[in-house]
């Protein structure tokens, strides 16, 4: 079994609507922002002086004490005290529409057309269920130090990738622009691309 790289002629045979020129290249930035915003947890908090225990009450008198003036135990430079400007809880989520994220996939999905960075392949199973196996597979169809393979896969193939962290499997519904941009070689199963026709359809 071997690969194939994906021309733009073998992508438009394959009903493939790719962009043409410099269309997209916003929208790709803007659902690269967004994945990647998404994925912030955002519950990093500290407390402030208004937040943290502690009595309101003045610790001594303002005068004749001979120590500094203080007004309450709750002072950032006081052990126990607020925290001066410190993390709060935020929600960074970015919204994108689906015309958005559908140009940029188009987008990321022509990029590496272009430079040559997809193959399409026959078949991609693992009848033993081995990681030996599924690395001796991939090493037999792609170089790159990082790969992804497009399709479906039954039970024991994905069980031989578990462990390998350079080598995704990802279905055709699922990947997205930044998985395409993420891995230099993309290996797409010759089932997944009329799933890939129909998502980029305009």
């Amino acid at each position: 079994m071997s690969a194939t790289v994906l021309s733009k002629e073998s992508a438009t045979q394959a009903s493939l609507n790719l962009v043409e020129g410099h269309q997209g290249k916003q929208a790709l930035n803007d659902v690269l922002v967004a994945y990647r915003a998404n994925r912030r947890q955002g519950n990093a908090h500290t407390k402030s002086r208004a937040e943290v225990s502690g009595s309101g009450s003045k610790l001594w008198n303002q005068k004749g004490t001979g120590n500094a003036r203080m007004g309450s135990k709750r002072s950032p430079i006081w052990s126990g005290g607020g925290v001066v400007f410190g993390p709060k809880t935020r929600d960074w989520s970015k919204k994108t529409t689906k015309n958005v994220r559908k140009l940029a996939f188009r987008t990321a999905l022509t990029a590496r057309i272009v430079d040559g960075g997809i193959s399409t392949i026959p078949s991609f199973a693992i009848s033993d269920g081995k990681t030996k196996s599924f690395v001796s597979a991939v090493e037999a169809l792609s170089t790159a130090k990082k790969t992804l393979i497009v399709g479906s896969f039954d039970e024991l193939t994905f069980r031989s990738a578990r462990n390998v962290q350079t080598v995704q499997l990802i279905s055709a519904e699922e990947v997205n622009a930044e998985h395409l941009l993420l891995y230099p070689q993309v290996l797409v199963i010759a089932d997944a691309l009329p799933i890939l026709a129909r998502r980029t359809a305009v």
